[in-house]
């Protein structure tokens, strides 16, 4: 599970993540959300921070731990975020052998080379909230992410 971050020259805004053509068969997620808090129970460690945004398009709230110096974003910045199932270009699932690297071979270019910022995780849990919403939760080597929204809205799974 991968979260890719950009931004985009001349938008004013950061981005974080993808605005790519559905037909993207590794894209499984994408929407654009806006901060509404970083750090509101206080922070933890020197150089992360939490983030609470809500979605633009959907009605969707992301809790998304961070690496401040190497990605700031404030309160009110806007981002696209977009999760995908694999690095390379043309989709292909991880093999699942240890042995793998989630960093392609320089010059093989996966999606990775077109971002400032990607998160390589798993996505660990799914929790069936109050009606029709679930989160889901996935890791990041220990920065965590929570996605909550209409179960109809987040096509990801664990496999």
């Amino acid at each position: 599970m991968s979260i890719l971050h950009s931004s985009t020259p001349g938008s004013g805004g950061r981005r974080l993540g993808i605005l790519r053509a559905v037909a993207d068969s590794s894209l499984l997620f994408d929407d654009l959300f806006t901060i509404t808090n970083v750090d509101k129970d206080g922070k933890k460690f020197d150089r992360v921070s939490r983030l609470n945004a809500s979605s633009t398009n959907h009605s969707m709230t992301l809790v998304l731990d961070f690496n401040v110096e190497l990605y700031p974003l404030k309160v009110g910045d806007s981002f696209a975020l977009a999760l995908s199932s694999s690095l390379t270009p043309e989709g292909e699932k991880d093999s699942g052998i240890e042995t793998q690297s989630w960093r392609l071979e320089e010059g093989k270019g996966g999606l990775a080379d077109e971002y400032e910022y990607v998160m390589y995780g798993k996505l660990y849990k799914f929790d069936s909230g109050a009606s029709d919403s679930v989160t889901a939760y996935i890791s990041f080597g220990g920065l965590l992410m929570a996605l909550t929204g209409d179960y109809r809205l987040v096509p990801i799974s664990i496999v």
